[in-house]
């Protein structure tokens, strides 16, 4: 294994890079993100070295997995689309200068119920979503992993929820996670490392609002630390968390994998754009292309990952068809793209007579789980949680217009009771649904690759959730002290399935471990591979999942299976 110290490297002959226009990632130097100007130094492999593992994406899949695989000893270089920032020195309190950390290129959406892509599900920068995600990092419930054949819907996991929930164990501590002593809802767990942030005045409207419900609330574990741990700051409550924390406290892939895998002698690639998987004369992937300084190179390797969430995942699959595979990669079934989910975002708002002041600290403070682990009394198949909210006045704006279609003296009335605000969002779990799906468009983009379709529409299950979830936030908004209470009704976040597990190949696009079916040494990590999507944030499974994938590779690299 090759390892790289943590020293400062003299640059003082380099001139500053802006970061979106050439690549960080070179002349065996990386970014130091704790430090303004800093680096830190980063192995490199030439093209033509065949690596063991060149992996797509470096957020909360690609990153984990990066990291895991080189302190392994495995050769690694990660790729990633975006830029490389130094947070403490180029993130700004500013909603418009950070649009930069957002995957805002061209797709075509369309279906009953059309997406909107962008600042709420989509991430291009080394680190992908987790730079700009809310940090609530909560365990699926144990019964999702076998919601088929416990709860009657979706499709079972391959995977048992204990194993799972020793890695949710693993990935808490290796991002110290911030959250409450008791947690009101499933089995017993550990205390989590740090203590839970102090909860808002949006948080506690949401209190307010569970006990007149009769149900339980919890402060929320969060990715964001309330003490200091080495380099990182405690959370300062600045508010900005959607849009990149310039004070490193959220602990994002960008400052608590990425750094790791570089010590551990893995390179990372910025500005980096895949465009298609090379496979060989048996079918096997060989290495990959990729667009980086101007022009297109090929990295050789033995092992191929696709980390690069649940649209760039199957695009990139069905973009790298051959002769032997005509139909994209790991796609003989015809499984690659579809079973697209989100997760439901609506709301209820309402105006409070004291000050809330809402922006102040991470905009989700204070959750609520009864619907995720409560059967009785629903009328839909799946669960949701539900959430204290912060919008920044930016993305408040946003949602005047958007939703109730408010412009000139109406929106301008409205923003002026910004301090006054509170609302409860929900995170809704739609159910699996094959022609919910990514396909590939006639339409090219700036490298020449055909952009992605995506298609998505609601069920009657999905309709039936949003309406019970809107009502009981309703009520509960209204017995927190809310009036002139309004729901948002169409709104949609996280984005997971296009390329399922499963135990079955006829069903599923990869095993257990991450592997596709078809390609023995192709690997596909991260919410793509998700068979049900829950009614939780997403990011802790994904990267219990890119844990036990690397603990699997190790084993099977040890057999002589890989």
């Amino acid at each position: 294994m090759h390892g790289a110290s943590r020293r400062r490297i003299d640059v003082s002959d380099n001139p500053f890079l802006d970061a979106l226009e050439k690549p960080r990632g070179v002349d065996g130097r990386a970014p130091d993100v704790f430090r303004a100007g800093g680096w830190v130094p980063m192995r490199e492999y030439p093209d033509d070295e065949t690596v063991d593992f060149a992996i797509v994406g470096t957020g909360a899949g690609g990153g984990t997995l990066a990291c895991k695989l080189a302190e392994a000893g495995f050769r690694v270089v990660a790729f990633d689309a975006g830029a490389w920032w130094r947070p403490t020195e180029e993130f700004a309190s500013d909603e418009s200068h950070q649009q930069k950390l957002f995957w805002n290129d061209e797709r075509i959406c369309d279906g009953d119920d059309p997406l909107k892509l962008g600042s709420n599900n989509s991430g291009r920068a080394v680190g992908g979503s987790t730079v700009h995600f809310a940090m609530v990092s909560l365990r699926f419930r144990p019964e999702w992993f076998k919601a088929r054949s416990l709860l009657g819907y979706g499709a079972d996991w391959p995977i048992d929820w204990r194993e799972m929930w020793s890695y949710y164990k693993q990935v808490e501590q290796a991002l110290k996670i911030a959250g409450p002593v008791r947690y009101p809802w499933g089995p017993k767990r550990p205390r989590y490392p740090y203590r839970a942030h102090e909860v808002n005045a949006a948080g506690l409207v949401l209190a307010r609002a569970a006990e007149a419900m009769g149900v339980a609330w919890a402060p929320t574990p969060l990715a964001t630390v309330s003490a200091p741990r080495e380099d990182a700051p405690p959370c300062v409550y600045r508010g900005f968390c959607v849009t990149g924390c310039a004070t490193n406290a959220k602990q994002s892939a960008l400052v608590t994998w990425i750094p790791r895998a570089l010590a551990a002698g893995a390179e990372v690639r910025d500005l980096a754009m895949v465009g298609r998987i090379e496979t060989g004369s048996d079918g096997r992937a060989t290495g990959l292309h990729y667009h980086r300084g101007g022009k297109w190179r090929f990295q050789r390797a033995r092992n191929v990952v696709v980390a690069g969430y649940a649209i760039e995942t199957p695009r990139l699959l069905l973009n790298s068809a051959s002769a032997r595979h005509p139909d994209g990669l790991a796609n003989s079934n015809g499984l690659v793209g579809r079973y697209l989910m989100v997760q439901t975002n609506h709301a209820a708002w309402g105006s409070m007579r004291d000050e809330i002041r809402w922006y102040k600290g991470p905009p989700s403070l204070a959750l609520c789980e009864h619907w995720n682990y409560e059967d009785r009394g629903k009328d839909f198949f799946g669960g949701y949680s539900f959430m204290s909210q912060g919008p920044l006045p930016g993305a408040w704006a946003e949602t005047q217009t958007g939703n109730r279609k408010l412009w000139g003296r109406a929106l301008v009335d409205a923003m002026t009771d910004y301090n006054h605000q509170a609302g409860l969002k929900m995170v809704g779990e739609t159910m699996p649904q094959a022609d919910n799906r990514v396909t590939l468009a006639d339409e090219r983009d700036a490298y020449g690759l055909p952009v992605a379709r995506v298609t998505w529409s609601m069920c009657d299950n999905d309709r039936r959730m949003v309406a019970h979830a809107l009502r009981f936030m309703s009520d509960g908004l209204a017995a927190a002290g809310g009036s002139d209470i309004w729901c948002e009704t169409d709104n949609t976040c996280h984005l997971n399935g296009t390329a399922r597990m499963g135990s079955d190949p006829r069903e599923s696009v990869v095993n257990a471990d991450c592997r596709s079916w078809d390609i023995p040494n192709l690997w596909i990590c991260d919410g793509s591979v998700f068979p049900t999507v829950g009614g939780v944030n997403p990011s802790l499974t994904i990267q219990a999942l890119a844990c036990r994938t690397a603990d699997r590779i190790r084993v099977l690299a040890a057999r002589n299976e890989l």
